[in-house]
């Protein structure tokens, strides 16, 4: 059975009028690597730093494994945190670094030389130990910053967007060299991104916030392909976003054509969201397609080609290997398990 090791209730944070946490609930299990994603603003560093002991929050609490650690002062909570700008010490070199914490804890010198020396190997730098730190490339420097915060052994790794300054072909091999490290030390990481591809990649779990709520959490796979508003399917990857109405289960009626789905559960007649991913809108012949529509742009991609099908009442948006020409007439389709519904979003 998985263990809990930080469980979040009703959490509250305000500062003056703002509200930036509202009521928000999550447990966090133990190995697991857990991502807390949303736009500039959501309340995902908040939430970290409230995690960390570096907020107090206005309500609500903290468990760590059981425990209320709410009031508890963040140099006496098992975790640690590495932040975007590593705050490296830049008079002391890579191994006085990555020690210097140990050092404070007056651990004997044999004992501090195995540690640093471990940590060095888990994040492949092993022979970097006299190294000036501003010597280093970023990447290196963000592997000493998760190095130093490693060797203190948490039981909780709390990471406030550590690869935002990596360029982009970096930040891709360290998401995966950062979820090996992850995998090999075998202790919970918290990790707190806007990216979405980089939560997709990593994450055994996604919290999406927007507005200091929570708006879904689940797998990749799940955020991905069910998610449970219109917030979430734009925010993950792109979303054709398109209202329907629910004639039946199975059936659901988009720009009066009816299409099968897989879904059911819904009122009769019940307006609904209808999310089609771009990967899933299938371009055919006319006398094929369900919807028929003129392809306003063609944009490559590298991988694919981008397309922009204007029909009657919406302008449509695809991803294919095909190219097609602009101005050419074609037919639209989806397969049912590519149609996604969900309840209409009420806006206030």
């Amino acid at each position: 059975m998985e263990k809990i090791i930080i469980d979040i209730k009703n959490l509250t944070k305000a500062f003056g009028d703002n509200i930036v946490l509202d009521d928000i609930n999550l447990y966090i299990r133990e190995n697991e690597f857990l991502t807390l994603l949303g736009p500039s603003g959501c309340g995902k560093t908040t939430t970290l730093r409230v995690i960390a002991g570096f907020e107090d929050p206005t309500s609500g609490s903290v468990m760590f494994q059981g425990k209320d650690i709410t009031k508890i002062p963040a140099n006496e909570r098992a975790v640690n945190t590495v932040f975007q700008k590593y705050a490296l010490f830049p008079h002391l070199n890579v191994y006085e670094n990555i020690a210097f914490g140990l050092k404070i804890k007056k651990m004997p010198s044999s004992e501090i030389d195995k540690k640093v020396k471990e940590v060095l190997e888990l994040v492949n730098l092993s022979g970097f130990e006299k190294r000036d730190v501003e010597s280093l490339s970023g990447g290196q420097q963000q592997r000493i910053a998760i190095a130093r915060a490693l060797v203190n052994e948490p039981k909780v790794l709390l990471l406030d967007e550590p690869l935002a300054a990596l360029d982009l072909k970096l930040r891709k091999g360290m998401q995966i060299e950062l979820k090996n490290i992850q995998e090999r030390v075998g202790i919970t990481f918290v990790f707190v991104t806007h990216d979405q591809e980089e939560a997709l990649t990593m994450s055994d779990t996604i919290v999406v916030m927007n507005e200091g709520k929570i708006q879904q959490i689940g797998t990749p796979i799940d955020i991905y392909n069910e998610p449970k508003n219109s917030f979430v399917a734009n925010f993950i990857g792109q979303s054709n976003i398109i209202s329907g109405i629910m004639k039946e289960d199975f059936k659901v009626e988009i720009f009066d054509v009816d299409f099968p789905c897989v879904d059911k559960g819904f009122l009769k007649d019940e307006v609904v969201d209808v999310v089609i991913r771009p990967e899933d809108v299938e371009i055919v012949s006319t006398d094929s397609g369900k919807l028929k529509g003129e392809i306003e742009s063609v944009i490559f991609k590298g991988v694919h080609y981008e397309i922009r099908i204007v029909t009657d009442k919406f302008t449509w948006v695809s991803q294919t290997t095909k190219k097609y020409n602009e101005g050419d007439i074609v037919g639209i389709d989806v397969l049912p398990d590519n149609i996604h519904i969900m309840h209409r979003m009420v806006t206030e």
